[in-house]
This record gives structure tokens, C-alpha cells and sequence, in this order.
């Protein structure tokens, strides 16, 4: 019950969110526990014109376990396996129910920004992360081109 309440207030912020570059809500209204999410890419960083979507899975305990989220995009991260898992410590052991979807979303955006390749879901993008910047970054904005479909539907 405290999961579909909080879950609709979420998705009401969202529905009434001005900001166009993090936009979420249920892939269908009958089920409040799967979310989609699209997240565009960062400008400066590889990921700058991208659209990555991530699938949202809420436990019934949410918001006192946190969602699964993973990338459906393909993306070429330190932090992101190529299944899509997300190595961001709020969606494990720094989980709190004061955090929403909306902030978890925000701290995944700024984790394309600012990488960290000393716990790296990806070994070989923390590698050149740290070896070779500049192949990393090309090879991030390859996968981007790519994959990151500019003109992301929630519903696709």
C-alpha cells in the first residue's frame, strides 16, 4: 500500500516536471511497479545527444528497498555493464527512502559525466577511462551515435 501511494506521487511529479532531459512514468498504468526512463546524454560528455533508456523495476517494500534499474540503451561506461547494470552506490548499500526516482535518475545522469573507473562494471571501458581518454571518449560517442536513439519514446 505505502508502494503504490508513493509511486503515484512520483509519477504525478514527473507528469508535471518541466525539466526535459529526465522523463519517467509507468510502461503501463495498470502496473505502477515498471517504469521506463529516458535520460538525455550530459553535454560535454560522450553521451551529449543521446537518449538512453533505462528499465525500472520497483520492489513492493519500495521506498524501503530500492528500484532495479538498467540500461536498455547500450552504452559504454565504466559504471554500466554491457547487460545494463548500474554500479551507483544509492541503488545499493546508500539506499534511503528519502531518496526518489527522480534523484536516483539525476545521480545516474551526472555518473555520465564524471565516470569512476575504480569500481568499474565495464573493465574494459575503466581501462581506457584511465589509460586513454581519448579513445575512451571515442569509443563512448561510437556507441552513443549508435544506439542513443535521439527521439526516445517511453512507449517503444
Amino acid at each position: 500500500m505505502c508502494a503504490l501511494k508513493r509511486l503515484c506521487f512520483e509519477r504525478e511529479k514527473f507528469r508535471n516536471c518541466s525539466d526535459s532531459t529526465i522523463k519517467a512514468g509507468p510502461i503501463d498504468e495498470s502496473n505502477l511497479f515498471s517504469w521506463w526512463a529516458t535520460i538525455e546524454g550530459p553535454q560535454g560528455t560522450p553521451y551529449e545527444k543521446g537518449v538512453f533508456k533505462i528499465l525500472i523495476e520497483y520492489p513492493t517494500e519500495y521506498p524501503f528497498r530500492p528500484p532495479k534499474m538498467r540500461f536498455e540503451t547500450h552504452i559504454f561506461h565504466p559504471n554500466i555493464s554491457v547487460k545494463g547494470t548500474i554500479c551507483v552506490d544509492i541503488l545499493q548499500k546508500q539506499w534511503s527512502p528519502a531518496l526518489t526516482t527522480s534523484t536516483v535518475l539525476l545521480s545516474i545522469s551526472s555518473l555520465l559525466g564524471a565516470p569512476n573507473p575504480n569500481d568499474p562494471m565495464n573493465a574494459e571501458s575503466a581501462h581506457l577511462y584511465l589509460e586513454d581518454r581519448q579513445l575512451y571518449f571515442k569509443r563512448a560517442q561510437q556507441y552513443t551515435e549508435r544506439y542513443a536513439r535521439v527521439n526516445c519514446d517511453l512507449s517503444a
